[in-house]
């Protein structure tokens, strides 16, 4: 057997040997740590990259207000935060309901501030920010539907939590009513600032739409016990539109589909948790089955993403390039929301020459960890007991210490609901 058969038969060997719970229990654990030790700045929100020991250099004030690199924060370190803060909540309170220890609650604790301090950066009302600098104010002039609606929905699951204070339901509730009071005004289109106006939607009828709209209402029903929320919920439910004319319940009994690229389930597990949520909420047997179907139908389809993740080497170390002002040799003034991406996209297309490792990260690392959390959120426990080893053999993929960017989160999200799952307790069942 020549060197090279060898290597690839060891390889071959290690993917089919089966997995030691201690050994996902380690990773799940280094994923965990490595998160809070390198990306969840002092305001208690998620970056998106740092070096190696948690460094990273973020958009000045100045650069903020100018839109550098681009005025949608895109490849920025403060792109996502509302988003990877409302997405993550769900790992910080299972992990507090598992352990009740003080530090996971002031760990989901500082998620909450996180969020609500994110509302609270602008003039424009109902604004959800991505990130912030370090003056804790300055900030981009556009948030979006994929930062807003994980926003609603990490607030929305501290709020119904046991480790939710009073004064925090009170505060929470007033950010929630204030916020969808505007977007709805809005006819469902998120508030940005001038001279953008608007920037995304929950009012469409795909499945990056319709869970959304309907999350929203039936959690602001379920917050404020206004009627007003519940009728806008039941009207919203049987309203049909797009190509094929279908009803938002129908579109969410369908389940997660792709449509503007090969796969998305990072920006689509936003909506599958949305209609996760809606299960849980929903009383009438009838819609709530439809939730279910919907959300075994987009577990059945991340599933197939799981194995994306062997294809991650831990020992690239192909360039990832930490000074993303790069991209700013290519800047212009943007005015219109299209400007901006077309200006994002062409300095995205340049700085993956430099930047080889970023792509490998966010395709082998963030689509399977996010497909990963996915599958888990389906309510059928036996399924979910059936695939946990194909779940935990993405978790258990990574050396998390090495990656740059923490869209390996859901990691912990899936170890959680797993945890949850296998300990048949009510957490997994809610």
């Amino acid at each position: 057997m020549n060197r090279r058969t060898f290597i690839a038969s060891a390889l071959a060997a290690s993917a089919l040997r089966p997995l030691h719970a201690a050994d996902v229990a380690t990773a799940a654990a280094q994923a965990h740590t490595e998160i809070w030790r390198r990306f969840i700045d002092k305001f208690g929100i998620m970056i998106d990259f740092a070096d190696l020991d948690g460094k990273v250099s973020l958009p000045t004030p100045e650069e903020l207000r100018a839109g550098k690199p681009n005025a949608l924060g895109w490849w920025a370190p403060i792109e996502n935060g509302a988003m990877f803060n409302g997405l993550y909540m769900d790992a910080a309170l299972l992990r507090w309901q598992r352990t009740r220890s003080t530090e996971d609650a002031a760990k989901a604790r500082k998620l909450m501030q996180g969020l609500l301090h994110l509302n609270s950066i602008s003039d424009v009302k109902g604004f959800v920010g991505r990130g912030v600098a370090e003056d804790g104010k300055s900030h981009y002039p556009m948030g979006s539907n994929d930062q807003t609606l994980p926003w609603f929905l990490g607030l929305w699951r501290y709020w119904s939590s046991d480790l939710a204070t009073a004064e925090e339901k009170q505060r929470i509730a007033k950010h929630l009513v204030e916020t969808a009071e505007v977007i709805v005004s809005m006819k469902w289109q998120m508030p940005a600032e001038q001279p953008f106006g608007k920037r995304g939607g929950f009012g469409g009828f795909s499945f990056d739409s319709s869970p959304r709209l309907l999350f929203v209402c039936k959690a602001l029903h379920q917050v404020t016990g206004d009627a007003k929320w519940d009728q806008l919920y039941r009207t919203s439910l049987t309203e049909r539109g797009g190509k094929e004319n279908l009803t938002r319940l129908e579109i969410c009994q369908h389940g997660m589909v792709f449509e503007y690229a090969r796969y998305h389930t990072w920006t689509s597990c936003t909506c599958v948790a949305s209609v996760r949520a809606l299960w849980e909420m929903e009383k009438d047997d009838t819609i709530r089955a439809a939730y279910a179907q919907g959300l075994q139908a987009s577990a059945d389809l991340a599933f197939k993403s799981l194995p994306m993740a062997e294809k991650f080497d831990n020992a690239d170390t192909s360039h990832f390039e930490m000074d993303w002002r790069v991209m700013n040799a290519d800047w212009k003034p943007q005015q219109t929301e299209q400007e901006a991406q077309d200006l994002a996209h062409l300095q995205l297309k340049k700085f993956h020459k430099v930047a080889p490792r970023r792509s490998k990260e966010t395709e082998f690392v963030r689509e399977p960890t996010a497909a990963a959390w996915v599958v888990t959120l389906a309510p059928d426990t036996t399924i979910l007991k059936s695939r946990a080893a194909d779940v935990e053999r993405v978790i258990a993929h990574y050396d998390y210490s090495k990656l740059y960017y923490s869209q390996f989160f859901w990691a912990d999200s899936a170890w959680e609901r797993l945890a949850a799952a296998q300990a048949s307790t009510p957490a997994a069942r809610r």
